[in-house]
């Protein structure tokens, strides 16, 4: 089956020796200035027959590969400019043919007249980031944006659902440029409950400049919803069936209306379902064997609303509010069984039954009030930003824990607990951001406050006299207060058409305190006071060699700082034997990112990255000090984490009907910590991926997607050791009505291969784990176009509407 699998991914290899030719060329204005991001269509000259579209760079250079021999013209075009065409006459096989310098003059035609068609990549690899564009893809139906991650290039997730990117860990996820106030599971359920089918794009940034908040080792992870922008009316409703083992559905309805005044949009949603994972464990601990398994259902009902208004006051200013809300009703049932037998013989002596109901509801609202100034002409723009942001989330669970005897016949003991464990975040932010022309370049200067407030209430109940009684041993209250007040500075400029420099300087002084409140005097401790100044500088520069190869070096310092979530100290139990408790003496990461990066012919892109982390925050997985049968979860802080990576994005046009890009990464991944008394961390391990997509344009107007990824061998969090796992997925779509209706077919990990397996080892425990979840499945997608659709595709979009699509991002 590897073979099968294999043979897939290096799809996206053929073709690309072929004895083809190629065409490039400079666009330039009547200042001798580039014209950056302009259309480059070539035709045939025989019948005007559509051949290929690129776009050019941002030195306006631009260049059209794989050219069968033969006779065509080129057009060029860009808003606000007249249409340039150059005649290629008699191209031979294996000739590069230069154009050279190209002259644009500007248009009289006005600017709403003026229309391109802009077909997006799956992936655009730009000077700061790396964009998914999740709405160009097939086999992204029947997802949500958690798992979209494992598709996104550079991006993993480990088994307890952390996200990584270029190996590293710590990253900050945002939605719609605002960061997200959530961490470890909460951040996941939003994820999972965030369908697909909302996603426009998701942007990558492995080395934010200083503009960007300092928080987040591994980067930013930018999720952007959709967002129509055609002028007049218009509207998408859209609706998802699932079938796997579980099934789940979801339906949304947007719209907008926008002139040259005033854009309003608005959109809402729903979703129902279920999922499930099965997770299993083999412990040898304290001269113990333990075997547990875990079956774990989750079913949800959850709506979502977005809501806003941008007033083009002006030439130059923008007006914009926007109001948001998610609602999650849910529950979990999990199925947890230990069998509990000496080391030697494993011999099972005792079985534990601990299979738990949860009940929760989680809400989340958000809202910004924006205002832009943004001169084109002058280079000059101002942005201010409030935001206010809330996640509160009641959550009650029942834990019956019955040991039988090993034929599972008659009780030995039994305890039985209720956990009430409330959680509200409130996160306020202002920020505001100017930029400028200055001696031949930009500079860039900004100010922002935020503050995240974290209350936490830990309430355990014990079963007495068939009566629920609060434990205070095991109850508290965790109140987490995080203020940091940041500034930075940024330059960049380019010098002539090779060399362009970039550098910047980020500060932000950190003053959070986590307060626990016991219920008994001798439990109470001191608060966690954490208070420090901390600077983070960035530096990068690119070099042109010639048109076809360029590249680039970026340097860049981070910090993660422990959430609620890592901080509280107190025990959450799993079962009697297996819980989880925090750490409130972690201390901020800090991680220093250097990028080296290179670029052939405008396309394919490489990038070799260092990253070495001091204080890195990891899981780990050890015996109980007391009780030689439990094994906890806890977090500490690594000595350091020591990560290279190399990554390649290569996108190949085979024919005129098969497009393909392959993704390929792997990582070296040194974890060290010494934390006394034998308890050590000396971890090494290799691992790579490969992720590619295979796009087919068939007959009668039929699309196909051929898509897969595969993960190697690697560690995840300080000491687990993961094996191998890889899917392949199929989808096709066809556009109908006018292309107003979007039909969409997909299959999601057809071999059922996606699973984790591994074995950790630390401080005595040894651990084999292994788990699966629904992620093989079946889904049909309905999209429908409505309003005031001016022209047949949905990609095509006059000069004013791209004029308002940028000022809005």
């Amino acid at each position: 089956m590897k073979s099968i699998v294999t043979s897939l991914l290096l799809l996206g290899f053929l073709g690309a020796s072929a004895q083809t030719g190629s065409i490039f060329g400079k666009l330039q204005d009547q200042d001798q200035q580039a014209v950056p991001f302009a259309n480059i269509v070539l035709y045939a000259a025989a019948d005007s027959s559509l051949i290929k579209v690129e776009a050019s760079s941002e030195a306006g250079a631009f260049v059209i590969r794989q050219i069968a021999p033969g006779d065509y013209f080129v057009e060029a075009s860009f808003i606000g400019m007249d249409p340039v065409r150059q005649v290629v006459s008699g191209l031979k096989s294996g000739e590069d043919r230069d154009l050279g310098t190209i002259s644009m003059a500007p248009t009289s035609v006005a600017l709403e007249a003026a229309s391109v068609v802009v077909e997006r990549p799956l992936v655009q690899v730009e000077p700061d980031r790396t964009v998914f564009n999740v709405e160009g893809t097939i086999n992204s139906t029947g997802d949500n944006a958690f798992t979209l991650m494992r598709k996104a290039p550079g991006v993993s997730v480990d088994n307890n659902d952390n996200i990584n990117v270029l190996g590293r860990s710590g990253v900050l996820v945002y939605v719609d440029g605002k960061r997200l106030p959530l961490g470890g599971e909460d951040l996941a359920n939003y994820l999972k409950n965030l369908p697909s089918d909302q996603i426009d794009r998701i942007d990558i940034i492995s080395n934010p400049g200083a503009k960007y908040d300092a928080e987040g080792n591994a980067g930013i992870i930018d999720i952007r919803l959709k967002k129509d922008k055609n002028l007049g009316a218009n509207g998408t409703a859209s609706i998802t069936a699932t079938q796997g083992q579980k099934n789940r559905s979801n339906a949304n309805l947007s719209g907008n209306f926008r002139s040259k005044h005033v854009n309003v949009f608005g959109s809402i949603g729903g979703a129902k379902g279920s999922s499930f994972n099965d997770i299993r464990f083999n412990n040898w601990q304290n001269g113990l064997y333990l075997e547990e398994t875990n079956y774990i259902q989750n079913h949800w009902t959850n709506g979502n609303y977005r809501a806003g208004a941008d007033f083009y006051v002006g030439k130059n200013h923008i007006i914009g509010f926007l109001a948001g809300g998610w609602l999650n009703d849910g529950s979990n049932t999990v199925d947890n069984q230990i069998s509990l037998a000496q080391a030697d013989d494993q011999v099972v002596d005792s079985i534990l039954i601990a299979n738990s109901n949860t009940d929760v509801n989680r809400t989340n609202q958000s809202y910004n009030l924006n205002y832009r100034y943004d001169n084109r002409d002058k280079g000059r723009s101002f942005n201010v930003d409030l935001d206010y942001g809330t996640f509160t989330m009641e959550q009650f669970r029942t834990l019956p824990n019955r040991y039988y005897d090993p034929q599972l016949v008659n009780v030995l003991t039994e305890v039985n607990n209720w956990f009430d464990t409330p959680t509200e975040i409130d996160i306020y932010t202002a920020k505001a951001d100017y930029e400028d022309k200055l001696f031949g370049g930009k500079i860039g200067t900004g100010i922002k406050y935020s503050q995240v407030v974290s209350d936490n209430t830990f309430l355990v109940y014990d079963e007495i006299d068939e009566q629920q009684v609060q434990n205070d041993t095991l109850s508290n209250i965790f109140k987490y207060d995080e203020r940091v007040y940041a500034g930075y500075v940024e330059y960049k400029r380019n010098f002539g058409e090779k060399i362009g420099i970039s550098a910047g300087l980020r500060a932000e002084l950190t003053d959070a305190v986590g307060d626990l409140k016991a219920f008994l005097p001798e439990l109470q401790e001191d608060p966690v006071d954490l208070y420090y100044l901390r600077w983070f500088p960035n530096a990068g520069i690119t070099y042109s060699i010639n048109q076809m190869n360029v590249v680039s070096f970026n340097y860049g310092r981070r910090i993660n700082r422990p959430d609620y979530n890592v901080l509280n100290p107190f025990n959450e139990q799993l079962s009697q034997i297996s819980y989880e408790k925090g750490n409130p003496r972690l201390r901020p990461e800090i991680v220093n990112n250097l990028e080296l990066g290179y670029t052939l012919a405008y396309r394919f892109n490489f990038k070799l990255a260092y990253s070495r982390t001091l204080d890195q925050i990891t899981r780990l997985i050890g015996p109980d000090e007391v009780d030689p049968r439990s094994s906890f979860i806890s977090w500490d802080n690594l000595a350091t984490q020591t990560v290279w990576s190399l990554s390649a994005s290569l996108p190949f046009e085979v024919t005129k009907w098969w497009s393909a890009y392959l993704n390929a990464s792997g990582s070296h991944i040194d974890n060290q910590a010494d934390y006394g008394d034998g308890a050590t961390v000396d971890v090494q391990a290799w691992t790579y991926s490969l992720y590619t997509q295979n796009t087919f344009q068939l007959p009668a107007g039929f699309k196909g997607e051929i898509s897969g990824w595969f993960s190697g061998p690697g560690v995840w969090g300080g000491v687990f050791l993961y094996e191998e796992s890889w899917a392949l997925n199929l989808g096709l779509s066809r556009l109908f009505f006018n292309d107003r209706l979007n039909v969409k077919l997909t299959g999601n990990d057809l071999f059922y291969e996606s699973g984790w397996s591994g074995v950790s080892e630390f401080n005595g425990l040894i651990g084999e784990g292994r788990g699966n979840w629904d992620s093989r499945f079946v889904s049909l997608s309905l999209s429908y176009n409505f309003g005031n659709q001016n022209v047949k595709s949905r990609n095509r979009k006059t000069g004013l509407e791209k004029e308002a699509e940028r000022v809005g991002e």
